[in-house]
C-alpha cells in the first residue's frame, strides 16, 4: 500500500491541482469520489466565499479533499508604477474599444496574517490544506496542525523544500517549470526553473517527506514516471480543465482542443507574477517597451480588465488560458471517467 495514499484515506495517487478560477466544488468532489484527492483553489476567495465552497464540496462528497491558499508577500502599492503600466496598456484597451481602468488595486489578499481565513479553516477542518507561493506564519501552521489538518506546500527548488520541511509541513508538492498557471515559487527572482522530473528526484533524495509530483503530467505513463523517481503521488491540473465539472469557459475549452494548445509560454504580464498559459498578445505585444510591472496581484486587476474587454469585443487575443506544457495531451472526459482512465493507464505501466 502507498503510505501517502493510506495516510490521506484515498484510493489512488492522483491529486487534482487546486486551480483558482477553474476548480469547483463539483470537480473537487468528483475527483475525491473517484478515489483521488480533490482540491479547491481558494486563493482568490474571501473567507466567507471559502467557507461556502468548502460546504458545497462536503455536500457532494464524504471523502477527503484539499483546500489551497496563496501565501504571497503582501504587495507594495506604487501609484506611479501602476499608472505607468496602465498607460502602457491603454493602446491595447483602445484597440478593443474599451477604456483603460483609472486605477488598479489588490483583488485578493494573501493568507499570511489572514485571521478570518484561518478561522474558517479551523471551523471547517478540511482534511488537507495546501500553501502556494510560500508559507504562513509558524503560529498559523501550529494552529492548523493542532486541529488535525494535514499540511502540504508547493516547492519549486530544494531550498524551498527545506524551508517547508523546517516549518512543519507534512507533504511537499514538487512543481516543475512545465506546470500551467502560476507555479508556487516563493520569490520569483530566485526561480531556478527546474523541470518536474529533476525536481522530484532531487527532493526524493534529500527530503524525508512524501513528495507529490506536479507539472506537465497528463496521463498514467506520466504518473508512473513520477512514482518511479520517488514521488508518492501526482498532482494534475491541465488534464482536468476539459472536465464538464470545471469552470472553464467555452473559448478556453476550444483553445485547449486546438493547435494552440501546443504553444504555451510563461509571462508575468497578466498578473505581475510569472505564469504559463496558451500564448497570445499578453505574452508578446505587452512586453514591447514595457515599464516595470506593478506587484502581484495588483497587476492582475489590469490583466483581468483587459481580458474582460477582449471577451466583450468577441476576441480571445487577451484571454487568460493557463495551461501546462503537456496541454496537447488533454482529454475531454467527466472527472470520474478521467480518474478511472488514469488508474487503468497507470496499472498498465506497472
Amino acid at each position: 500500500m502507498n503510505p501517502l495514499v493510506e495516510k490521506l484515506g484515498i484510493s489512488h495517487p492522483i491529486f487534482l491541482a487546486p486551480m483558482a478560477g477553474v476548480s469547483t466544488p463539483a470537480l473537487a468532489a468528483a475527483v475525491s469520489n473517484a478515489g483521488g484527492l480533490g482540491s479547491l483553489g481558494l486563493g482568490a476567495c474571501s473567507a466567507e466565499k471559502a467557507a461556502d465552497e468548502i460546504r458545497a464540496t462536503r455536500e457532494q462528497t464524504e471523502h477527503p479533499f484539499n483546500v489551497n491558499l496563496f501565501c504571497h508577500q503582501p504587495p507594495c502599492k506604487d501609484p506611479v508604477r501602476e499608472q505607468a503600466w496602465l498607460s502602457h496598456l491603454a493602446p491595447h484597451f483602445a484597440e478593443l474599444g474599451a477604456a483603460v481602468p483609472k486605477q488598479i488595486s489588490e483583488p485578493y489578499s494573501t493568507f499570511i496574517g489572514n485571521d478570518a481565513m484561518l478561522a474558517v479553516l479551523l471551523e471547517q477542518k478540511p482534511t488537507v490544506v495546501s500553501f502556494h507561493f510560500g508559507l504562513p506564519s509558524d503560529e498559523f501552521i501550529d494552529a492548523l496542525k493542532k486541529a488535525g489538518i494535514i499540511l502540504m506546500a508547493t516547492a519549486t527548488s530544494p531550498q524551498e523544500a527545506e524551508l517547508a520541511e523546517s516549518a512543519g509541513i507534512d507533504i511537499l508538492i514538487a512543481q516543475g517549470v512545465e506546470a500551467g498557471g502560476h507555479r508556487g515559487v516563493f520569490n520569483p527572482e530566485d526561480d531556478r526553473e527546474l523541470g518536474t522530473l529533476a525536481l522530484v528526484r532531487l527532493l526524493s533524495c534529500h527530503s524525508h517527506l512524501p513528495i507529490v509530483a506536479a507539472g506537465g503530467i497528463m496521463d498514467g505513463a506520466g504518473i508512473h514516471a513520477a512514482l518511479a523517481l520517488g514521488a508518492s503521488a501526482a498532482q494534475m491540473g491541465t488534464a482536468f480543465i476539459l472536465c464538464p465539472e470545471s469552470a472553464a469557459s467555452d473559448s478556453y475549452r476550444s483553445a485547449l482542443q486546438s493547435e494552440r494548445a501546443q504553444h504555451t509560454e510563461i509571462t508575468a504580464n497578466i498578473s505581475g507574477r510569472p505564469a504559463r498559459g496558451i500564448s497570445n498578445q499578453f505574452y508578446k505585444a505587452l512586453s514591447d517597451k514595457a515599464p516595470p510591472l506593478p506587484d502581484y496581484p495588483i497587476a492582475y486587476s489590469a490583466g483581468k480588465a483587459l481580458a474582460q474587454a477582449a471577451t466583450q469585443a468577441g476576441s480571445d487575443k487577451y484571454a487568460v488560458q493557463w495551461a501546462g506544457q503537456g496541454a496537447a495531451l488533454i482529454r475531454a472526459l467527466p472527472a470520474v471517467g478521467l480518474v478511472t482512465t488514469l488508474v487503468a493507464e497507470l496499472k498498465a505501466c506497472q
